[in-house]
């Protein structure tokens, strides 16, 4: 069954031609038909009676002006409909080397930017080609909205709003959806790389807790160096704001809930072209228990980074080497996972071979958590130093078999340990890393993101959040260079 136009089709594309036949089969005939009438009824009129041999010469003679007149009127009409005929072939012409370009512009630029557009909604996950966009100004919803058969430079609804066609021209400003599942995508998508950053650990190793800290010292960085961070939805900003007081009061988030997760989404957009859509995927450990569960987490096929956060409390080695009394001291303080890291990550890494690319990923970021109440006991000593540190400790707690597969399946390594109070600089240093921001998007003084009053400000959200509206009531007609280099949704 095809989809029902909600575009109007080029007018060189079908109209002109039945324009031009229109034309061609009607003014030789119609000219003729006129000839042949006029004839007929000079006729009946000067030669229809006993007159007619003296009326004959004057009939001759206006049969044969009309004669000479309609040759040349036949010919002229032949002529510009051939004249017309060439016209829309060369406009025609024009116009599909305006859309072959168009969307090789728009090509190299997704390209040059490595531009990644994929799902954050549960059930999906798919990676998209080309956003559903809905209209500004009857909310119809475009699902081919490129330089083709309705038009290389601007679509026109059937509401007559003109819709431009490539993101270099303001695409990005309308309101995106999924188009396998018709869920909202957040706004500059096509625009801006979408960097898919799955959280990876057992239940209750940290994750939520990291995510939640490393969001806090992104925005604190951003804030520093006259960026932006925004959450592109409301609701995920109010987790995070509730996230924060309980960091306050000295609590901690709320177990993660069962389903599977929505992604966070984080715009940021920092000084010197660095700019990104995370989308932090944060499922309850649970997901990770089993190769079924594992199996669901489909947004695993698209990104090429991950956290991988070790809760050390859930290694054996650990466990074994606590004395009775340290052991009351971390049960007291945190919950601690019973699912080994290693077999965490061997699920994760087994199903990330099933990908094209073997799995392949270009940063991976190792976590240990609890820092801070993990150098409170006699085995965690050095596992919230430097990260070559933080590697040795992992090899002697048993993870070198696991250190050496990641060695083989990403093309760089860092290993890093967190707790409450680690410094947020050493945080926001190693997001922005795995998030693949550049590193010259620092802050331009040491205590630019030390965690003070500037970092304690919750996130907003980002603009047009409201679906199905951007700015104005129409799409913009012609937007400018300078728009397109610095004009924000």
């Amino acid at each position: 069954m095809t989809e029902p136009e909600v575009a109007y089709r080029h007018y060189l594309l079908v109209q002109v031609w039945r324009d031009w036949w229109a034309i061609a089969r009607t003014v030789v005939p119609r000219i003729w038909v006129m000839a042949r009438n006029v004839v007929v009824w000079l006729t009946r009129t000067l030669l229809g009676g006993p007159w007619g041999y003296f009326t004959f010469p004057v009939w001759l003679a206006l049969c044969a002006g009309i004669v000479a007149a309609a040759l040349p009127a036949a010919a002229l009409g032949v002529v510009f409909s051939v004249l017309y005929a060439v016209v829309a072939a060369v406009g025609l012409s024009g116009w599909l080397v305006c859309v072959l370009v168009l969307a090789a512009v728009e090509r190299g630029f997704m390209a040059y930017g490595r531009i990644l557009q994929t799902c954050p909604h549960p059930f999906c996950y798919e990676k998209i080609a080309l956003p559903v966009y809905e209209c500004p100004g009857c909310g119809v919803r475009h699902p081919r909205l490129a330089p083709g058969r309705a038009g290389a430079f601007r679509h026109v609804c059937r509401c007559g709003a003109r819709l431009p066609t490539t993101v270099p021209l303001g695409r990005f400003r309308l309101a995106a959806y999924c188009p396998h599942c018709g869920g909202r995508l957040p706004e500059r998508i096509g625009r801006v790389r979408v960097e898919p950053l799955p959280f990876v650990g057992g239940p209750a190793a940290g994750k939520t807790t990291f995510m939640f800290l490393g969001i806090r010292a992104l925005h604190a960085r951003a804030r520093a160096v006259s960026g932006r961070l925004a959450f592109v939805e409301r609701r995920h900003a109010e987790a995070y704001a509730g996230a924060i007081r309980e960091f306050g009061r000295g609590g901690r988030p709320a177990k993660t809930g069962p389903e599977l997760p929505l992604a966070t989404m984080v715009d940021v957009d920092l000084p010197g072209g660095a700019r990104r859509i995370l989308y932090l995927f944060d499922p309850a450990g649970e997901h990770y228990t089993g190769a079924t569960e594992v199996e669901s987490l489909r947004y695993l096929d698209h990104g090429e980074a991950l956290l991988f956060v070790v809760d050390p409390f859930a290694l054996p080695l650990v466990r074994r080497s606590l004395t009775a009394e340290e052991r009351r001291l971390v049960d007291a303080s945190a919950a601690s996972s019973q699912e080994d890291p290693a077999d965490t990550l061997q699920r994760v890494l087994n199903e990330l071979r099933s990908r094209p690319d073997r799995g392949r990923q270009k940063r991976v970021a190792v976590v240990v958590t609890k820092t801070d109440l993990l150098e409170r006991t006699g085995i965690g000593q050095g596992a919230g130093g430097p990260q070559d540190a933080v590697r040795r400790w992992l090899e002697g707690v048993g993870l070198g078999n696991i250190i050496r597969a990641l060695d083989q399946v990403a093309g760089e390594v860092r290993y890093f340990g967190s707790g409450l109070h680690t410094p947020p600089a050493e945080v926001a240093d190693l997001l922005s890393w795995v998030a693949g921001l550049p590193a010259g998007a620092r802050a331009p003084r040491a205590d630019a993101a030390d965690g003070g009053q500037e970092g304690q400000e919750v996130p907003g959200t980002a603009r047009c959040a409201r679906p199905g509206r951007c700015g104005a009531a129409t799409a913009p007609a012609s937007p400018s260079a300078t728009r397109w280099g610095g004009g924000r949704c």
